[in-house]
């Protein structure tokens, strides 16, 4: 460590959920700058708040308009800061506590799934040098026109990963596990901790369904070159530390398999085959700031009643964005002469990833024959150079990721 060294401290909102763990965050926090640290924290809603949030506007209206949602939603993790400082004050600790917008994390003006502009490092520095701890608001900014802006969910990953960087200082994660796993340990008990992961690994487990970093948190931390350690808030066990594939000394073939049940597919029929017409269903879907995730493409065929051959189009999307995915298909499907929209909600996203994928053959023939072994059917497929993601029926998401994670020895 280096004299006065900076650091980004992040807690999740289930390490300081009620009083006592904002307590004991605060003596965590103490604990740095007794090192000789100086600390930056970024943090969470208290626990479930934002969900809470979300389920008061829902009791308001269906349909809550999205700037009102963002000015709700901002109000969880400013409590936090609010109380973390005041349990630092209580400690005889100097401390400061910002929100997004009195921070200057500049976003653009998408409600909900706001991107970071650019980030103020001005009133940090000022604070830090006057021996201050700075408290910051993760999950907000304020957009170019001034409105209170949200970053997505998991969206304090991102605050804290975009200070590190503009302040070239090291970056912790704090969580309610002890770092990366092998598998989900809720799911397969066996899953071991990674002790290293690359920044690519670690951005398609993200992107495949583990909830523990934020994709864009990831991507962003790899784009600045920002290592990062994931660790547990209640644990002084070293965590698992994210970095640039050049510091891994082996590349293992498969290092994780993940899950995702928060999936829906949807499968639009009877598409006319002609130039355009794709990008004009994903452009509608883009625009409305849907995520599509997998493709498939059938053959073209001929139709009865069409003057033109047909296809159909399957694809992914979150199931919380499925009924507005929904509502865009219905308002286009006469101008696009769309056939039919069908649906299906009950599926999970089972993946494997290691970055010695690139090297190995024979990786994909062993998923699909574990997978056939355990007589559960795979919907559809999708590769990259380091994951292989495979839909299946949500009811054999758990046996799936048990007979994988047996299969590669994880």
């Amino acid at each position: 460590m280096k004299k006065n060294e900076v650091i980004v401290l992040k807690f999740g909102g289930s390490s300081v959920a009620n009083p006592g763990k904002i307590k004991y965050v605060a003596k965590r926090v103490k604990a740095f700058v007794d090192l000789g640290y100086k600390p930056v924290v970024i943090v969470s809603a208290p626990g479930d708040t934002t969900d809470d949030l979300i389920k008061e506007a829902a009791g308001i209206s269906a349909n809550p308009h999205a700037r009102e949602m963002d000015m709700l939603l901002a109000t969880g993790e400013q409590k936090t800061i609010a109380l973390l400082a005041m349990a630092l004050w209580e400690m005889g600790q100097k401390v400061v506590s910002f929100t997004g917008a009195q921070m200057e994390i500049i976003t653009d003006g998408n409600y909900g799934v706001a991107r970071i502009k650019s980030v103020s490092s001005v009133k940090l520095v000022e604070a830090l040098k006057k021996g201050y701890v700075a408290v910051v608001a993760g999950f907000q900014g304020i957009s170019i026109k001034g409105e209170i802006t949200t970053l997505g969910r998991g969206g304090s990953d991102l605050t804290a990963i975009a200070i590190a960087s503009v302040l070239n200082a090291r970056c912790k994660i704090f969580t309610d596990v002890e770092g990366i796993f092998t598998a989900n340990p809720k799911v397969y008990a066996k899953a071991k901790k990674i002790d290293i992961i690359s920044y690519d690994e670690m951005l398609e487990m993200a992107s495949a369904g583990a909830g523990v970093m934020q994709a864009r948190a990831v991507e962003l931390a790899k784009n600045k070159n920002v290592p990062f350690e994931v660790a547990c808030t209640f644990s002084r066990k070293r965590g698992t530390v994210v970095c640039g594939e050049d510091k891994l000394l082996e590349k293992l073939v498969v290092r994780s398999v993940t899950e995702d049940r928060n999936q829906a597919k949807i499968n639009v029929s009877g598409v006319p085959d002609r130039p355009g017409i794709a990008a004009d269903i994903f452009e509608a879907l883009s625009d409305k700031n849907i995520c599509v995730d997998m493709i498939i493409q059938s053959s073209a065929k001929s139709s009865p009643g069409s003057p033109v051959a047909v296809n159909d189009i399957s694809f992914t999307v979150k199931r919380s964005e499925l009924a507005s995915a929904r509502k865009i298909l219905e308002s286009v499907r006469k101008k696009m002469q769309i056939m039919d929209i069908m649906i299906k909600e009950n599926i999970a996203k089972v993946s494997i990833v290691g970055s010695g994928m690139k090297t190995h053959s024979g990786v994909a023939s062993r998923l699909f024959r574990v997978l056939a072994k355990n007589k559960i059917n795979i919907e559809m497929i999708s590769t990259s150079e380091i994951k292989i993601s495979c839909v299946i029926d949500g009811k054999n998401t758990a046996r799936a990721v048990k007979a994988i994670a047996g299969e590669f020895k994880l």
